[in-house]
């Protein structure tokens, strides 16, 4: 019989996290500011419209969750320095969209135990996080 190494992926290509070692402290760090990033309301609204929509502008956005372009435009360079989102350019306009798609079902699941966190203060259990 032939000794297999187990792989640390899950069945869907996802990595298991009880499989991975132990994080170190840069990698806990890099992860930290990952969810730094993140943990801001209009961007976490800014997401969800790309999310919805696919493909917006800095205009649309700034429709859509009523902000100043202005103020729009440099969360979206936020989120594209961490290479969450990517642009294209459209005659004038630039057009953004996400493709990392980790954020979408990330953003997913972190709804998911929200609404799983307020249902059991209401003394309602729901799960969908599995």
């Amino acid at each position: 019989m032939v000794a297999t190494k187990k792989s640390a992926r899950g069945g869907n290509g996802a990595s298991s996290l009880e499989n991975r070692p132990l994080l170190s402290p840069v990698q806990a760090g890099g992860l930290a500011a990952v969810f730094k990033v993140l943990a801001n309301d209009t961007r976490l609204r800014i997401l969800h419209a790309l999310v919805r929509s696919g493909e917006l502008c800095v205009t649309d956005l700034s429709g859509s969750i009523g902000m100043k372009p202005q103020a729009v435009s440099n969360q979206m360079q936020r989120l594209a320095d961490l290479g969450i989102v990517t642009s294209r350019r459209e005659g004038n306009t630039i057009r953004y969209r996400l493709v990392d798609l980790c954020v979408r079902s990330l953003m997913d699941q972190a709804l998911c135990l929200m609404e799983g966190v307020s249902g059991i203060q209401s003394g309602v259990k729901t799960t969908c996080c599995g």
